[in-house]
């Protein structure tokens, strides 16, 4: 295959550096909200505000200011300043990275943009990015915001649609990434033989994306705290009262039984699925690249599925539920690589 020319290989590079910061910047997210540091910023300053409190004053101003709502108020009456610092700085260094990977992403834009290094198609491309980017920042503090109102817990709907979309822009730039790398105009028609396989693989990997927006209902309701055991429930397989609320679809999204069912259904689901998938992949004629990506594809998600039991198990501590977090948007990852090298062709 021919490579792609050293201005597209450019931008497929700062592509891929975005695509790794924002892999960190939902890590952090998750941490954040592990340590339940997320409602410790009461204000929202897109522009300003860059650098933390900065004296004694300062950080009891801050500090003062959290007081004011219900998350201190009914939660963490007993905190101490110390203990705020900590909180705040988890949620402080998330809305940083956010405000860096924003920087790190309009300044080279406008730099290929004004070089006029950027096709015509992919100027658009780069643009959705950028109005994605900015859309996840306006979700971000709109998920905040739903937890600093009488109810100190932001709204798991909120949350995973925050997640949701921090997924569907770096899906975006990997793609594009990797097409940029394997130009269209170089790909090899694929043969028939691997067609079930190029269809199949896009609808697992949608699968995935749907594990992981159901890992954002199972974080927002704190549901992963529930039914500690596997693989039974409370000492079933299907644990009573999944239809306790009414009307009966909110059960999927709000009730903890069903919500961790759900997930853990689904994940044995991808796990089943992606098995299969490269078992048959093992049978046809696919390029190396392919049976490469099949086969880290299949071994991330059985270590997927372990590191998910353990957190479990273990409580969600802290490092696990990241650990966890990460596992997902890898095997998400490891699921638009195969996609990307079956779209390119079946022989080395």
């Amino acid at each position: 295959m021919t490579p792609a020319p050293n201005r597209e290989r450019a931008i497929a590079i700062w592509l891929f550096v975005m695509c790794a910061l924002i892999f960190a910047m939902v890590l952090l997210g998750g941490a954040t909200r592990l340590t339940h540091s997320g409602l410790s910023m009461v204000e929202w300053r897109p522009l300003f505000g860059v650098l933390p409190p900065m004296s004694e004053a300062a950080w009891q101003g801050v500090f003062q200011q959290y007081q004011q709502f219900p998350e201190y108020q009914k939660i963490n009456f007993a905190m101490t300043l110390g203990e705020f610092k900590r909180i705040f700085l988890f949620e402080y260094s998330h809305r940083v990275l956010g405000r860096a990977i924003g920087v790190a992403f309009i300044l080279p834009f406008l730099y290929f943009l004004i070089r006029r290094r950027l096709s015509w198609r992919l100027a658009p491309r780069l643009a959705v990015m950028f109005v994605l980017g900015a859309l996840q920042g306006i979700l971000g503090w709109y998920m905040v915001q739903s937890g600093l109102v009488e109810r100190p817990d932001v709204s798991p709907y909120r949350l995973t649609a925050h997640l949701g979309l921090a997924v569907i822009i770096y899906a975006y730039m990997l793609w594009t990434a990797m097409s940029l790398l394997q130009p269209a105009r170089h790909r090899l028609q694929a043969a028939s033989r691997a067609r079930a396989l190029r269809i199949a693989a896009p609808i697992v990997g949608g699968l995935i994306f749907l594990t992981i927006l159901s890992g954002g209902f199972v974080a927002g309701n704190d549901a992963g705290l529930a039914y500690n055991s596997f693989p039974l429930m409370d000492g079933r397989f299907v644990p009573a009262d999944i239809f306790r609320l009414e009307p009966w679809w909110r059960n999927f999204f709000e009730n903890l039984p069903l919500v961790q069912l759900d997930h853990r259904l689904l994940a044995l689901l991808v796990i089943l699925a992606t098995v299969i998938l490269w078992l048959a992949g093992l049978r046809q004629p696919l390029s190396i690249g392919a049976r490469r990506a099949f086969g880290a594809w299949a071994a991330v998600a059985l270590a997927q599925l372990a590191l998910g039991i353990a957190t479990l198990l273990l409580f969600v501590p802290v490092p696990l539920g990241v650990a966890h977090q990460a596992g997902a948007l890898l095997t998400f990852t490891m699921a638009l690589w195969t996609c990307h090298e079956l779209s390119i062709g079946d022989s080395a």
